[in-house]
């Protein structure tokens, strides 16, 4: 059985976790030993001390070494999780010490990628020591990322979560959507289009449920057309582009924001436009959770850039 939780943190060092990710680095508790510089038996005892903690083996002893089982492998990940932090918290400790700096992780969905990219330039010129991690991915994985503390910020929707009492959110803008295609579509060079004439070509498409699927999917409906069949699911924006560039007779939907910045890449809008919007995306923040300072900084930074996009 599993230890309870308080006797893992009564029990487990970091020094202890340090072993973890050298015994999967090196594969030798003798390597893994010299690594963390203490002797093979101090070693051999704080791996023993460690699989007691947890009340289970996290190893199997072969003639080549040690090799970790599935519930090793789920503990050097968590290890190496936690020695990433301590990185990082060292990192904050240091910018506020020094009054600059410091670190913050920020997530955004593809249409918010261009305000958060302009707007972390702007930090950075005042705050150029400032460690900066920034992930890309749906509103429903950067909340559960906001959840677990991964993130300080994300620029994204939550009314794809259960529990949007969970956050504060700050509105930041609304999202405009294009429709676009590789510069030698058959319709490229169309002066107008409707969506029936594009109804018949390859598409790819949001997954399921997600916003910008539900408002391609919600288009095609009041048009009283049926929503394309055999589409290439994606909500990476890199394969997006990358499909387009390769394939001239499909057609995709994204914010507008990104069309236009992706426009030397082979791709360019068609002229359709879309009646409907996208879900405006939110600035969103544990609830109740203080925000460090280079949050604090990065929050001023964005709402300047939606005041200066606004303006124009």
């Amino acid at each position: 059985m599993i230890a309870p939780l308080t006797s893992l943190i009564s029990r487990l060092r970091l020094k202890q976790l340090r072993l973890l990710i050298a015994l999967d680095d090196h594969g030798s508790l003798h390597k893994a030993a010299e690594y963390v510089a203490i002797t093979q038996p101090g070693a051999t005892s704080a791996l023993n001390e460690i699989e007691s903690a947890f009340g289970t083996r996290l190893f199997t002893r072969t003639s080549q070494g040690l090799e970790a089982n599935d519930l090793g492998r789920c503990v050097i990940r968590y290890a190496r999780l936690i020695h990433s932090d301590m990185a990082h918290l060292r990192e904050e400790l240091i910018g506020i010490l020094q009054g600059q700096g410091g670190r913050i992780a920020v997530g955004a969905v593809m249409g918010a990628v261009p305000l958060l990219v302009s707007s972390l330039a702007r930090l950075r010129e005042a705050q150029p020591e400032l460690a900066v991690e920034v992930v890309e991915d749906t509103s429903a994985r950067l909340l559960g990322l906001i959840d677990q503390g991964r993130l300080d910020l994300a620029l994204c929707r939550t009314s794809v979560s259960q529990r949007p009492q969970a956050y504060d959110c700050l509105p930041l803008a609304p999202e405009a959507l294009q429709l676009v295609a590789n510069p030698l579509h058959p319709l490229a060079a169309a002066a107008s289009l409707t969506l029936d004439e594009l109804q018949h070509y390859n598409w790819v498409v949001y997954p399921a449920n997600m916003p910008m699927r539900l408002v391609l999917e919600r288009e095609f409906s009041e048009a009283g057309l049926e929503f394309p069949r055999f589409a290439i699911e994606t909500a990476s924006t890199f394969t997006t582009l990358m499909l387009l560039q390769q394939d001239r007779q499909l057609v995709a939907m994204m914010p507008k924001a990104v069309a236009e910045s992706a426009s030397g890449m082979g791709v360019v809008p068609l002229a359709l436009t879309l009646r409907s919007r996208s879900e405006p995306f939110w600035l969103v923040s544990r609830h109740n959770t203080p925000l460090s300072a280079p949050a604090r900084l990065l929050t001023e930074a964005l709402q300047a850039g939606v005041g200066s996009v606004d303006d124009a």
